[in-house]
């Protein structure tokens, strides 16, 4: 009658905790990156009345007898399915379409989140709103990133400037007319920049010397700073060159300036000379205006010099088993001995997935399924407090039997 009483009591137990968690996962249904949890049920230790016999030569065998001693708890289990996605048109919102999880710094010690609602501080960090916590990355070096170095927490300054870089190449495209009479000529002006991000004009000027051949000279301010010779194939190809550089010292302080002209791509076609600047690598100095962050994770900086840099890379982890990872709250877990270490790569490698910028990724609470499961446990706290009652109502009928 005992055994009873108590399995009634392990069921309204086990029942509670069932709701405990049931109500956890509606009061996040709105939780932005919230996984759902489950709850399992097994049965408890079995008292034996009677072992099992076996076989004889006159009596077949007779199997055990046993009473069970009620219910426990057989797991909490976190459900990594995906959420949905829900645009919010910030930049620095982020989702990931896939396996994988965010990761967070909190001084030394690693967190790992599906919540990417992140921004910039007021230092440059980029940091969970949430919680404080910074994201985790690798910051590049002269638009560079080394994803081989130990992850670090991504900063990214607000008054951050791409320096001036003076020009050292210029490459030319288009046509000299092979129609052109000899000492006909064809000028062009160059934009170009020096060491402090100046803008200098230099006039280039070509000259046709002969069939196939064309005399090239630069002047800066009125000055000769260079001059060669170009040649053609006889099919109207570019040939060769005699001479390519240009070199002149601007005023204000600047460096002296050595740039090569870049003739491969011109031709010598009948028809008109048209000359033009395919590219040159120089540019003025740029504030950053604007950051944007691809589906890798890589985020880049437009600058007001219309250029852009890499300026950092994101880091997303996966786990061996994630229903293994300790839920620490504020949407964030930690690595537990049963979830394997982190398998820290850029996202889209691997089985890692890719980042969803202007995004967030909602709970995957299902309330139909929760509301079902309330319903179900309801039911289950109820009968197993009939055990109770009616156990009870037993033993007063034993206790009357003194009468």
């Amino acid at each position: 009658m005992m055994r009873s009483l108590f399995s009634g009591v392990s069921g309204l137990l086990v029942h509670q905790t069932r709701m405990d968690v049931i109500g956890n996962n509606i009061a996040n249904v709105n939780t932005v990156g919230y996984k759902t949890s489950r709850v399992t049920f097994q049965d408890m230790l079995y008292q034996s009345l009677r072992a099992a016999t076996a076989p004889s030569q006159d009596r077949g065998g007779t199997n055990p007898r046993q009473v069970g001693l009620g219910v426990q708890l057989g797991t909490i289990d976190v459900i990594h399915s995906p959420g949905n996605l829900q645009p919010t048109g910030i930049t620095t919102d982020l989702a990931i379409r896939g396996n994988g999880f965010f990761i967070v710094l909190e001084g030394d010690q690693q967190f790992y989140t599906r919540a990417g609602v992140f921004d910039f501080d007021q230092e440059g960090w980029l940091v969970s709103k949430a919680s404080g916590m910074r994201v985790a990355g690798w910051n590049a070096v002269n638009g560079a990133v080394d994803t081989d170095k130990p992850v670090e927490a991504i900063r990214i300054s607000s008054d951050h400037t791409l320096p001036a870089r003076a020009t050292t190449q210029v490459v030319l495209t288009g046509n000299l007319s092979a129609e052109s009479a000899v000492e006909a000529t064809v000028t062009r002006s160059i934009s170009v920049y020096d060491s402090l991000g100046r803008r200098q004009e230099v006039l280039v000027t070509f000259t046709k010397a002969a069939d196939n051949q064309w005399d090239w000279a630069a002047k800066w301010n009125g000055t000769s700073v260079g001059s060669g010779q170009i040649t053609f194939t006889a099919t109207g190809e570019y040939s060769g060159v005699n001479g390519t550089q240009v070199t002149f010292t601007p005023p204000g302080g600047a460096a002296p300036m050595t740039f090569d002209l870049d003739f491969e791509s011109l031709t010598q076609y009948s028809g008109l000379s048209d000359v033009n600047v395919r590219s040159q690598n120089g540019f003025p100095p740029g504030s950053l205006e604007e950051v944007r962050i691809d589906a890798t994770g890589t985020i880049t900086g437009i600058f007001s010099n219309g250029l852009t840099q890499v300026l950092a890379q994101l880091a997303t982890a996966t786990f061996a088993n994630p229903g293994g990872l300790e839920q620490v709250g504020e949407t964030s877990f930690r690595a537990s001995h049963n979830s394997g270490l982190p398998r820290i790569g850029t996202p889209g490698t691997a089985d890692r997935g890719f980042v969803a910028s202007g995004t967030v990724e909602m709970s995957n609470v299902d309330l139909s399924e929760e509301f079902t499961q309330m319903i179900i446990t309801q039911r289950g706290f109820q009968a197993n407090s009939r055990i109770i009652t009616t156990s009870d109502e037993m033993l007063q009928e034993l206790v009357n039997l003194k009468r």
